[in-house]
C-alpha cells in the first residue's frame, strides 16, 4: 500500500525526517505514535503531497506520489482541526464536499450514525466543537477509499459517538481498507490499533503490536511503555 524510502525533511536547519523507512501493508488499522516534535504531523503531511521532502521517495500502490496528485482520489483524510467556513451551513459543506470529489457519497448513515440531522440547516460557526468533529468524520468516511487518515480523529467527541467512530473504523477494516491514526489517546490505540509505528527524532523507532511493544519494553500498559520509550527510564 505505502512504501516510504529513506525520507528526509528539514525545516530551515531543524531535521523533522531523518532518513525514514517505512512499509505499510494493505489492510488494517495503524497508530503513528510519537512525543511532540516526532515527525508524526510531516510524515501524514507527506503522504498527502501537503509537504515536499527534502530527499527520499513515498511510493503508492506501487508508485511515487512526489509532484502527482491522481492517487489523492484513492484516500480520505481527516485533518485535527476542522476549519470550516462559519457561514454555511452542515448542508452546504457537505454538498461543497461532495461537488469537488469524483466519487459517489454516502452521507446519510453517517449523517444519521452521529445524530446530525437537528444540525444539518444549522450554521457551522454556530456548532460546538463535538458537533464540528462529526461533520468533520461525515466528510471524512463519506466517499469508498482504499486508504483512510484520521488525525486526532477522537477529539470532543462525547461517549457514544466514540462507540459508533469505533464501529466505522472497525468496518472500514473488515472491508479491506488501510487506516492510519495519529492520536494522544492511547486507550483508543490500545483497542483499536492492528500495529503502532512509533516515532523518534525523526525515524522509525519502533513497528509492531501493542502486545509486542509492551515485552519490549517490560510494561505492562501501552502508555507506560510509551513513556519508557520516550524517557529512557523504568517509569
Amino acid at each position: 500500500m505505502i512504501e516510504i524510502k529513506n525520507l528526509h525533511k528539514k525545516f530551515g536547519k531543524l531535521t523533522v525526517l531523518d532518513g525514514l523507512d517505512l512499509e505499510i501493508k494493505t489492510g488494517g488499522i495503524f497508530a503513528i505514535l510519537g512525543p511532540n516534535g516526532s515527525g508524526k504531523t510531516t510524515l501524514i503531511k507527506s503522504i498527502l503531497g501537503m509537504v515536499i521532502p527534502n530527499k527520499g521517495d513515498i511510493l503508492f500502490q506501487g508508485k511515487s506520489v512526489l509532484q502527482e496528485w491522481e492517487y489523492r482520489d484513492h484516500l480520505n483524510y481527516l485533518p485535527q482541526i476542522a476549519n470550516f467556513p462559519a457561514n454555511l451551513s452542515v448542508t452546504e459543506l457537505i454538498q461543497m464536499v461532495k461537488d469537488l470529489r469524483p466519487k459517489e457519497p454516502n452521507e446519510e448513515d453517517l449523517i444519521r450514525s452521529f445524530d446530525l440531522e437537528p444540525f444539518l440547516d444549522k450554521k457551522l460557526g454556530n456548532l460546538s466543537g463535538g458537533t464540528k468533529q462529526k461533520v468533520n468524520l461525515v466528510l471524512t468516511f463519506m466517499f469508498d477509499s482504499e486508504l483512510i487518515i484520521l488525525d486526532e480523529p477522537t477529539t470532543g467527541l462525547d461517549p457514544i459517538s466514540l462507540i459508533r467512530l469505533k464501529k466505522i473504523i472497525n468496518d472500514e477494516k473488515a472491508k479491506g481498507k488501510t487506516i492510519l491514526i495519529t492520536t494522544h489517546i492511547m486507550s483508543f490505540v490500545e483497542e483499536i490499533a492492528d500495529k503502532i509505528v512509533f516515532l523518534l527524532d525523526g525515524n522509525i523507532y519502533f513497528k509492531g503490536s501493542v502486545k509486542e511493544l509492551k515485552e519490549k519494553t517490560n510494561q505492562q500498559d501501552l502508555e507506560h511503555a510509551i513513556a519508557k520509550i520516550i524517557s529512557g527510564n523504568h517509569v
